[in-house]
């Protein structure tokens, strides 16, 4: 399979031509410090979830509304748990991961001491030998020895906390060697499979929808953004450069990309004209809009679903992090590794796990009749890079702190680098705030000056 991005063009003499071109970061971040399982987040109600997003969880991943929903209550407890753990675990912190239909959590580290605490916090301890950073740190000269110069026969790279090892994949063994000896890395740290895949970009104001550039190409709105009092909308890079035209689903004037960086990241944004208002939706494709909560990212093995222009709705799960890829048009890092299919036209489009904003579509291979690997680029860093607002349900949640954020602030339980969950509580300035929405705090989002996210109780 050709490993490509995948931007739709327009129809030429009643024909549709596809050109090859590149599928538009995350961290592990989750809600609060560490605890039990099970009192992190609150329950998913029946009236949360979008009938299309179970729609497509009960035809991709074999979930009934019941099980889905419990599934992604699950997931979101895991998230919270695992992003207390990481903070709390430091330098021995070897990664997360969920299993199964109920979402266990897995949490390892090379510090065995460690192990009570993290089965002290609901999650299942696991020893290793090499600690996240230690491979992180591998991933990284991969990274820089491929902007040197692309590799050759060499499609994906990744961290796999699950074997505790980078993965290289190779259309062959001598390919593979070939990169480690490159990048100088430490081969004993690395694992070489051979691989067919041949990801590429997926290119064809609501999640999902169409919309086309300099009236040619047709790719995918991602999710509503703000700046300022600016509207627009998060995609993937590879769908334009500044100053690209866009006309919408309707075909009429929209907007120009502001900012798009492709390859070395996936990212863009399109400012559109007073005629569009950005809404906190995605398109569920006939079966009711998903609603945006907030942009809490996943861990691996979390279920996730993809809305797109071309296929619509389709789920899977979360298989690798900070993932690096080569297209023909270069090596993107840092997007998501996911089993959901994607075809040409998906590019820039949603990826949502429950209410949650996870990413843009970037690129992949195979196809949604024989099923296939893509990659989204993870919402938190695009937002950041440009200054973005997400558009959610709760009025929208920050990314760009004050230019001047106070460097001895009150005292109380608020924490910048905390990641909360809706309905948490902390102290401030000798006051109480409930948190809106789900977010990880950042240096100036102080719950004094950020209404959005928390209310004075």
């Amino acid at each position: 399979m050709e490993r490509t991005t995948l931007r739709r063009r327009a129809l030429v003499a009643g024909t549709a031509t596809v050109a090859v071109g590149a599928l538009a970061l995350a961290g592990l971040t989750g809600v609060a410090s560490a605890g039990p399982a099970g009192a992190a987040a609150p329950p998913v109600s029946a009236d949360s979830l979008s009938p299309g997003l179970l729609a497509a969880m009960e035809r991709d991943l074999g979930l009934d509304a019941d099980d889905a929903r419990s599934r992604i209550a699950a997931e979101h407890r895991a998230a919270t748990v695992a992003a207390g753990l990481e903070k709390s675990l430091g330098a021995s912190f070897a990664g997360a991961r969920v299993s199964g239909e109920k979402a266990v959590l897995t949490v390892s580290t090379t510090d065995a001491s460690e192990a009570a605490r993290i089965t002290g916090a609901g999650a299942r301890a696991e020893v290793v030998g090499h600690s996240l950073d230690r491979l992180e740190g591998v991933k990284n000269a991969l990274d820089r020895a491929a902007l040197r110069t692309a590799p050759k026969d060499v499609p994906v790279w990744y961290v796999d906390v699950a074997a505790n090892r980078v993965v290289v994949n190779a259309a062959s063994t001598t390919a593979g060697q070939a990169f480690l000896e490159a990048a100088g890395v430490d081969g004993g740290l690395v694992t070489v499979a051979r691989s067919a895949e041949k990801p590429r970009a997926l290119a064809d104001i609501r999640g999902g929808d169409a919309y086309y550039m300099n009236g040619s190409g047709r790719c995918s709105v991602g999710f509503s953004v703000t700046r300022g009092t600016q509207n627009g909308f998060a995609t993937a890079g590879h769908c334009g450069r500044v100053g690209t035209t866009t006309t919408g689903v309707n075909q009429q004037a929209q907007g120009s990309f502001q900012g798009s960086t492709f390859p070395g990241r996936d990212i863009a944004w399109v400012a559109t004209n007073a005629n569009w208002t950005p809404r906190p939706l995605v398109n569920g494709y006939g079966r009711g809009d998903v609603t945006v909560a907030g942009s809490t990212a996943a861990v691996v093995g979390a279920s996730v679903c993809r809305s797109g222009s071309t296929t619509g709705w389709h789920c899977g799960t979360i298989q690798q992090l900070n993932t690096s890829v080569t297209y023909p048009e270069g090596t993107i890092s840092g997007v998501t590794r996911t089993s959901v299919c994607a075809e040409p036209g998906d590019s820039g489009g949603s990826y949502i796990s429950g209410s949650q904003a996870q990413g843009v579509t970037s690129g992949g291979s195979g196809n949604c009749s024989s099923g296939g690997t893509t990659y989204f680029q993870p919402i938190n860093p695009l937002l950041q890079a440009y200054g973005l607002t997400l558009v959610t349900s709760g009025g929208g949640t920050p990314t760009d702190p004050p230019t001047d954020p106070p460097t001895d602030p009150p005292g109380g339980t608020w924490a910048a680098g905390t990641a909360y969950a809706a309905g948490a509580t902390v102290t401030y300035g000798g006051a109480t705030y409930r948190c809106l929405q789900a977010h990880t705090a950042q240096p100036g989002w102080t719950p004094d000056v950020v209404p959005a996210l928390w209310q004075r109780v």
